[in-house]
């Protein structure tokens, strides 16, 4: 099968699943890759939409799956015609025998009986087997063998996941003379919401490239929000329902709110707060936040329901939009470190929505946790084992795992099970260091500072790898070398700085500060800028 057609399934795939179904083109591509012959498309694809149970299709390899069954059913049907059995419209004959013979039946259809189906015996469960015959069998029989069916649906979505990478495609957008792309998150199936270094909050159309800047809010008292063109907005973080977004405002100390879809202003935390630019940000609830920053605090926030629920007027006279002025409920401080007590700078943190726990790296080299409640109690801090230039944190719900990024390497952390019983990953990218993470099932998604994305398989504790086609209908197999996706060259600021320091080098790999992924829609975003402190430049594309 050629690499255009496994892409097309995939894409299918994630187009048509759901919570409840998976779409035609994974289960082909994970039939094929078990040695099963299944056509791709021989069945409907609404079979597999929520509606499934009714007026579905069977396909043709599951309707021969029990061939022997249905031979069977032949041969006592045809057993039954031929039998001498008496017609129903007769009475049965009077003897001696004390044992009772069934009644007749008065004016009952002869062939009725005799052509009609056998009442089936009683249904029996299906037994889970690892084939996508019996897996399709399955869910015709619906709620009954459901359970038996989850693992082998859960080993469809790692499959997909697994293959996705591969099969992305590159589009670059263009962003004109901004300056390095810090953050981003999707905004719904088409819009992404990005922070840069030159303190610009912009919304980007991944489809038509139409770039829309959303104001940022401003302090109450304007001179003591100084002008830091040189910090920018490095977090942007949606709350669980997707109804609020919270960043960095026009001073990079303050913690601003918008509401969604709208980003009209909800609030700005610039009362009390952070004497020193907020490098992180994560929601523990709808309504409250907690943000890191350079100064080596933690706050927490709670937003007001009312805020957000149209119960305040939100425009002045001048028809300006109105925000309230918050201040945090809690502020704790990072404990200092013998080898490195200046440098406790909060840059990363990570939330565990099902231990209630938040997570935090700092620049000194240590994880912290904390028992995220109505405050927050610090539970402990570790050591990592590469502490240099540890900028990125990232949390799996599923595995209960936490993940660091340094200068070269990815540390794990599983706190079930002593602290780092799971071998760090090395991105071998010339030292030029982590970038950004995400974890999404057991892939995790590395960014790295010389312009690469790298897929690392936390259960076989090894990357993904490149997969090169013997022939055009045979499948893809693994070459042994690491799956490497390569970002574009982007937009780079040919000034003065450029041509005395770094010699007029035309070309400067991007470093990928961050990256998101959209599943269903079968998108990842990737953005970032030039590696090098002082050069101005910028890079966004679309894989898919």
């Amino acid at each position: 099968m050629s690499r255009l057609n496994i892409n097309h399934q995939l894409h299918e795939a994630f187009s048509l699943c759901n919570s409840e179904c998976l779409a035609p083109a994974v289960l082909a591509s994970f039939a094929a890759a078990s040695a099963l012959s299944i056509a791709p498309y021989s069945w409907p694809l609404r079979a597999l939409a929520p509606g499934w149970l009714r007026g579905t299709t069977i396909p043709a390899a599951a309707a021969t799956a029990n061939t022997g069954a249905t031979h069977s059913c032949s041969h006592r049907r045809r057993a039954v015609i031929a039998g001498t059995r008496p017609p129903p419209t007769v009475a049965m004959p009077l003897t001696g025998s004390r044992k009772r013979k069934a009644p007749a039946i008065e004016g009952a259809d002869a062939s009725s009986l005799s052509e009609g189906p056998l009442q089936p015996k009683r249904q029996k469960r299906l037994v889970t087997r690892r084939s996508l015959v019996y897996y399709l069998k399955g869910r015709e029989w619906g709620a009954q063998s459901r359970e038996g069916l989850q693992g082998f649906e859960g080993e469809l979505c790692g499959y997909a996941v697994q293959r996705l990478p591969e099969l992305l495609q590159e589009r670059e957008l263009a962003l004109g003379t901004l300056n390095k792309v810090f953050a981003s998150q999707w905004l719904n199936a088409r819009h992404v919401v990005c922070g840069t270094k030159c303190n610009t909050l912009f919304v980007v159309d991944v489809l038509s490239g139409q770039i829309t800047r959303i104001p940022l809010m401003r302090d109450r008292v304007p001179e003591l929000a100084r002008a830091q063109p040189s910090c920018g907005i490095h977090a942007i973080e949606l709350n669980p329902s997707k109804t609020l977004l919270a960043t960095g405002g026009e001073n990079p100390n303050s913690l601003a709110v918008y509401q969604l879809p709208t980003l009209d202003p909800v609030c700005l935390g610039d009362r009390n707060g952070h004497r020193d630019w907020i490098f992180a940000i994560a929601w523990m609830s709808d309504t409250v936040a907690v943000s890191g920053s350079r100064d080596g605090t933690l706050a927490l926030w709670r937003m007001d329901p009312d805020m957000f629920k149209g119960s305040i007027a939100w425009h002045n006279d001048a028809g300006l939009p109105v925000y309230a002025h918050i201040s945090p409920v809690h502020v704790d401080t990072l404990p200092r470190s013998s080898t490195n007590s200046s440098n406790i700078k909060v840059r990363a943190l990570a939330f565990s929505g099902k231990n209630q726990e938040l997570g935090a790296v700092s620049l000194d080299g240590y994880f912290h946790l904390w028992k995220a409640q109505s405050t927050l109690s610090r539970l402990l801090s570790i050591r990592l084992p590469y502490c240099r230039e540890n900028v990125c944190l990232t949390y799996c719900d599923e595995l209960s795992l936490y993940a660091a990024g340094s200068q070269s390497h990815v540390s794990f952390l599983d706190l079930r099970h002593g602290q780092q019983n799971i071998r760090p990953l090395c991105s071998r990218e010339g030292g030029t260091g982590v970038r950004s993470l995400s974890f999404y099932q057991h892939i995790i998604t590395v960014g790295t500072g010389q312009g690469s994305l790298l897929f690392y398989d936390i259960r076989a504790q090894k990357f993904l790898e490149e997969r090169a086609s013997a022939g055009q209908d045979s499948f893809l197999e693994p070459t042994g070398r690491k799956l490497k996706l390569t970002c574009g060259r982007g937009w780079l600021n040919h000034d003065d700085l450029w041509v005395n320091h770094f010699g007029g080098v035309d070309e400067f790999p991007n470093a990928v500060y961050t990256h998101c992924y959209n599943w269903p829609e079968m998108k990842l975003f990737v953005a970032g800028g030039p590696l090098p402190s002082g050069l101005h430049g910028n890079y966004a594309g679309l894989w898919s």
